[in-house]
């Protein structure tokens, strides 16, 4: 990796944006080139100035760190995210995976884990606090579970149950598109594929068994 990797930093908090700033400073091969305190201006921002890594605070006024997360990746994917939040939420965190975020830190964390996950980050590697980790496993056996109860689960890709996924939160094809970086056509192709393992059909079909299905998927 470069010698010296840009990060924006954003939150709408001073006094923990400062100490965000030092923390990363003091690490030595990194620099804040950037800093807002909200997502509007932090999109800007990572527009203008396309940084390697951008630390977001979930919570920000007028636009989350999510949607800033969100759009900037849709348009690029040269800034590596990390998202900073203040609460232990699953569909958040779903949320943040299937668009393309590496990072995903408690604020509350020790700073030698904020620490690790920027570098963890720099190297294209994902990290997610350990708290979290362990509610995405409880999350992900509560899915086991599923497959072995409702017919098909088990034969989805990871992929379609991506789309899945997506489709249990209301999500269009269009968006779903957006999200996953490819074209409404091959959303189309595995929502077609869904409806097949799956043996449903009719119109809003798997909307209904996304919805019905939704604490399970």
């Amino acid at each position: 990796m470069p010698e010296t990797l840009s990060i924006l930093v954003a939150d709408d908090h001073p006094l923990f944006l400062t100490g965000l700033r030092q923390v990363i400073e003091n690490i030595g091969h990194f620099s804040v080139v950037a800093e807002a305190n909200d997502g509007p201006t932090a999109l800007q921002r990572l527009r203008g100035i396309r940084p390697e890594i951008a630390v977001l605070d979930l919570r920000m006024p007028a636009m989350s760190g999510l949607a800033v997360a969100r759009e900037a990746l849709s348009e690029s994917k040269e800034t590596r995210i990390i998202i900073l939040t203040a609460y232990d939420d699953e569909e958040m965190f779903n949320d943040a995976m299937d668009i393309g975020v590496l990072g995903y830190v408690l604020k509350d964390s020790a700073t030698a884990e904020i620490v690790r996950c920027i570098d963890a980050v720099a190297m294209g590697e994902y990290f997610v606090s350990p708290a979290l980790t362990s509610a995405a496993l409880k999350s992900r056996t509560r899915a086991g579970d599923a497959m072995d109860t409702v017919h098909g689960l088990d034969l989805l890709t990871p992929t379609e149950r991506r789309v899945l996924r997506l489709v249990a939160r209301d999500h269009t094809t269009a968006e779903i598109a957006e999200m996953l970086s490819v074209s409404p056509r091959t959303v189309d192709h595995h929502r077609a594929n869904i409806c097949r393992k799956l043996n449903i059909s009719g119109i809003n079909a798997l909307l209904r068994f996304a919805l019905q299905h939704r604490a399970l998927i």
